[in-house]
């Protein structure tokens, strides 16, 4: 067995329990989102968790991801939504990859791929209904379902969904998004388009506002456990954390009291004490905004960074606690196990839970146990 240096476990049965858990909740399909390598947590090894559970679509951000999947053997239906300007997508649609549509530039060159691949393109239409990201503007609504409903009746595309994305400002503001993305819906059945697939809300909406879940949820953030609510906790949502990043101390040693520690002397002891080195560093997703902040556990204390984070490696000041190398640190976790959470480190550096666990470095092994 290899001795424990740094990984991130990755808990698939919490996935797993999570997509069903929601799946339960909302009476609704559930598009497992796993892009950005599943939000660091590995794409295809979430997606496998989340088909198991009765997920019945994957959702990613890019064709290249889409196209990663497929490689790891994910035959599910995929959906991707952001392109580079100037795309081919002949080999997405020849790979059954669904794509989001958010201008007419894109739905041409969609059909000019379906047409190259000999095969019906499935597109999801994106509307703009406040966000102000990508997606059909209003003023672009009659003449896009025009063209998508001319293309469909020619057999280039079908028209798998019609979806937008909700800004979460408030419950006010959500609602009025619903009520615009409701009217596109309308106009665009008037105009010949029926979509396959409604779908607007992501893990905030699905349980903050139930009336926006319409025929499926796209589940991020919730699938790997972790809340989307500052004031509201994943095991009050029924979610269990996923990914528990740990490693081992490396080294100890003991100092006397004013000993600077680590890059700058931004921490010195107050007294002698034992210090032990932990190897994970910002080159591995740990803000340097934690240095003397975020907390870890250790031999069942909780302990605080002590001095800067630097690329490979922090520091923590246990005191005289019987500390020794190949002591297991739990960086977050499950609250529920007595570790911090991926929203306590977020807490102490001005983030949210989501960009904590999708910058994990590479360089950190993902274990299934």
């Amino acid at each position: 067995m290899t001795a424990l240096f740094r990984e991130a476990r990755i808990d698939t049965d919490a996935i797993s329990a999570n997509v069903a858990h929601v799946a339960k909740l909302t009476g609704t399909e559930v598009i497992a989102i796993v892009k950005a390598d599943g939000y660091g947590h590995g794409a295809a090894t979430v997606a496998r968790a989340a088909l198991t559970a009765g997920a019945r679509r994957v959702g990613v951000a890019d064709i290249g991801e889409a196209f990663a999947l497929r490689e790891a053997g994910i035959d599910a239906p995929i959906l991707a939504w952001l392109h580079a300007p100037g795309t081919d997508f002949a080999e997405a649609v020849g790979q059954g990859i669904e794509l989001g549509v958010s201008s007419l530039t894109e739905l041409a060159a969609v059909a000019t791929g379906a047409a190259w691949a000999k095969r019906t393109a499935r597109v999801h239409l994106k509307l703009d209904t406040g966000l102000s990201r990508n997606g059909f503007g209003a003023e672009e609504w009659e003449p896009m379902f025009a063209e998508a409903a001319r293309l469909e009746a020619e057999g280039t595309i079908r028209v798998a969904g019609i979806f937008s994305h909700l800004a979460n400002t408030s419950p006010e503001s959500n609602r009025e998004a619903l009520a615009v993305y409701r009217d596109a819906v309308d106009l665009a059945k008037t105009l010949g388009v029926n979509p396959e697939t409604q779908h607007l809300a992501a893990t905030h909406g699905t349980f903050e506002l139930p009336e926006s879940r319409l025929d499926a949820v796209r589940l991020g953030i919730g699938m790997y456990g972790l809340s989307p609510f500052a004031n509201v906790t994943s095991a009050e949502l029924g979610l269990r954390p996923a990914m528990t990043l740990r490693a081992a101390v490396v080294k100890t040693r003991r100092v006397p009291a004013g000993s600077g520690v680590s890059y700058d002397y931004t921490y010195r002891t107050e007294r002698e004490t034992t210090l032990a080195l932990v190897p994970l560093g910002y080159a591995d997703g740990v803000p340097r905004q934690a240095s003397n902040t975020a907390p870890v556990l250790l031999n069942g204390n909780i302990y605080r960074i002590a001095g800067r984070v630097a690329m490979d490696q922090f520091v923590l000041d246990v005191g005289d606690a019987p500390v020794a190398p190949g002591d297991v640190v739990t960086v977050f976790g499950d609250p529920a196990t007595g570790a911090p959470s991926a929203a306590d480190w977020a807490d102490t550096v001005d983030s949210i839970n989501y960009e904590i666990v999708t910058r994990i470095g590479g360089r950190v092994p993902r274990v299934v146990p």
